[in-house]
């Protein structure tokens, strides 16, 4: 299968059909592993590198999950197919600035990828629609043991797997939920949803994971200790605040509904009025005012059947989507020109916010905001 073929068709995960979908996005289960008597890639010099490739990526293709995947040394990819690969969250940013010795094999239905010499010998990612991560663990714990036999992993009797980062040793495993929280933040709670959740030792990150910024209203939410702590119960720690946070959501975009209908309907409004009339939008601009208008399909504003326009734009408005499309290098004005261009065109027959349908939901809600 061709990265044409990949690319071109969105991934699994982003039909939005998962349990809970509607406020997590995603659920995702990343394990690191390396092999013994390897330097870490860091510290690998070139030959290191093309061995521990030549060893991994043949047990990797020869996976009964990778019966249709495809696999691409990095050298091979362009500046502009890693970009999209990473606004799929396929691989990693650091993986993207790869080069010679690295590579990347994707199955179909891009649920499951494993990256070779990105930090570590093998970044392993299992990616699931909605709240599944106990699914999402069990398909790469699969993986994990199937490439365990074949390859001989850096293993401590006392500390378990042996990372590039101290914060991996133990299980290797970085499980993460992507969550849509416009409630909480129209609500003015999410900075408190945030500080309980640390407290209580998960991490809260944007939309590209440590370091970059909650974009479209989108937090991921991941375990942080790896080490003294099984598999099993991270997962189930994790589901568990995730699910609580589903709670704290749902209970703010019903009080924004009952007590906050002009501020709601607002921020719903002027997203609609910009998405469908704009002729320049920046990608920040489009995910924060697609994130809203992602919330009033949830909320009744829009007939359901958009939901999937919606939830489609995030990602084909994104700058390396765009460029994509086109095949020819835009500059920033002429991809926003473009961006507003799609949007427009997609949303055409969007009608305007049910404002009568979100006041009945809301149960109480002021007339007069109508």
């Amino acid at each position: 299968m061709s990265i044409h073929n990949i690319l071109s068709s969105p991934g699994e995960w982003l039909r939005g059909d998962g349990p809970q979908s509607q406020i997590v996005v995603s659920s995702r289960v990343r394990l690191a592993r390396n092999l013994r008597n390897f330097p870490f890639p860091g510290w690998a010099k070139k030959p290191d590198r093309i061995g521990v490739l030549e060893c991994v990526k043949p047990a990797v293709e020869a996976l009964p999950e990778m019966a249709e995947s495809h696999s691409v040394f990095s050298q091979d990819l362009s500046a502009l197919e890693k970009q999209v690969l990473v606004e799929r969250h396929l691989i990693s940013r650091e993986h993207a600035a790869k080069g010679i010795g690295s590579a990347v094999v994707m199955n179909k239905k891009q649920t499951l990828s494993i990256m070779i010499n990105e930090e570590d010998h093998l970044r392993m990612q299992a990616i699931r629609s909605g709240l599944q991560l106990k699914s999402a663990f069990k398909m790469i714990d699969k993986v994990d043991s199937e490439l365990g036999d074949k390859l001989d992993f850096a293993f401590h009797t006392k500390l378990g797997y042996l990372t590039a980062c101290p914060t991996n040793v133990g299980t290797g495993m970085r499980a993460s939920a992507m969550m849509h929280l416009p409630g909480l933040v129209l609500s003015e709670q999410i900075n408190q949803v945030i500080q309980a959740v640390n407290k209580v030792g998960l991490a809260v990150r944007g939309l590209y994971g440590e370091g970059t910024e909650a974009l479209g209203n989108l937090f991921q939410i991941s375990n942080q200790i790896t080490l003294g702590e099984e598999e099993v119960e991270i997962i189930a720690r994790l589901n568990k605040v995730i699910e609580q946070v589903i709670h704290h959501e749902e209970n703010a975009r019903m009080g924004l509904l009952q007590k906050k209908l002009v501020t709601l309907l607002d921020n719903v409004g002027r997203a609609y009025g910009i998405l469908r009339h704009a002729h320049s939008m920046a990608s920040k601009e489009a995910l924060n005012l697609l994130s809203y208008l992602k919330l009033g399909v949830d909320l009744g504003f829009f007939p359901d059947e958009c939901r999937q326009i919606v939830d489609e734009l995030f990602i084909d408005t994104q700058p390396a989507h765009l460029q994509r499309s086109t095949q020819q290098k835009l500059q920033a004005d002429e991809r926003d020109t473009l961006r507003a261009d799609i949007v427009r065109t997609r949303l055409a027959k969007l009608s305007k916010p049910d404002v009568k349908s979100a006041i009945e939901r809301g149960s109480g809600g002021k007339k007069d905001a109508e």
